[in-house]
């Protein structure tokens, strides 16, 4: 069961957003509580998985995976019958960062990164075009980025 968040969590979990190396005292300090119940609130927030993970950001052409690409793919009617077995090779690809069920002309959104247009092109003959079920596959380069965020707006 989850709490309701009040105006003390949601200045929690926008400062931890930011930074969530920050300790309980540096935030506590930082919107006005004691340390204890603030270091109380970031735990039932764990508890509640409202906070599900404290992870390292890391710049991603900054360690060579300079290309962005969105691969929209539609299943035949056999591939939807699959469906588990399509998403469990996909959350094998460490390459695909994201993937997502849509309603409309295509079934899933994937977001995936690579070194370059050749390490995509690998990818996709080796890996991606060798899942069963995959009727077409639409790749959509992305030539820049405008805005890029992890911060939900609480």
């Amino acid at each position: 069961m989850h709490s309701e968040l009040d105006a003390y969590d949601r200045r929690i979990l926008a400062l931890l957003q930011e930074d969530a190396s920050l300790s309980s005292a540096q935030i506590a300090e930082q919107i006005g509580l004691s340390q204890s119940p603030c270091w109380r609130r970031i735990q039932r927030m764990k508890d509640e998985g409202v906070i599900r993970a404290q992870v390292t950001l890391l710049d991603r052409k900054k360690i060579g995976l300079n290309t962005q690409i969105f691969a929209e793919v539609k299943l035949n009617a056999h591939g939807r019958s699959n469906f588990t077995e399509f998403t469990e090779a996909i959350r094998g690809f460490p390459e695909v960062l994201e993937c997502y069920v849509l309603m409309g002309a295509v079934d899933f959104l994937l977001r995936i990164v690579t070194a370059d247009i050749e390490a995509y092109e690998r990818f996709f003959f080796e890996k991606l075009s060798m899942v069963p079920g995959i009727q077409e596959v639409n790749s959509i380069v992305a030539l820049s980025e405008i805005k890029s965020t992890t911060s939900l707006p609480v």
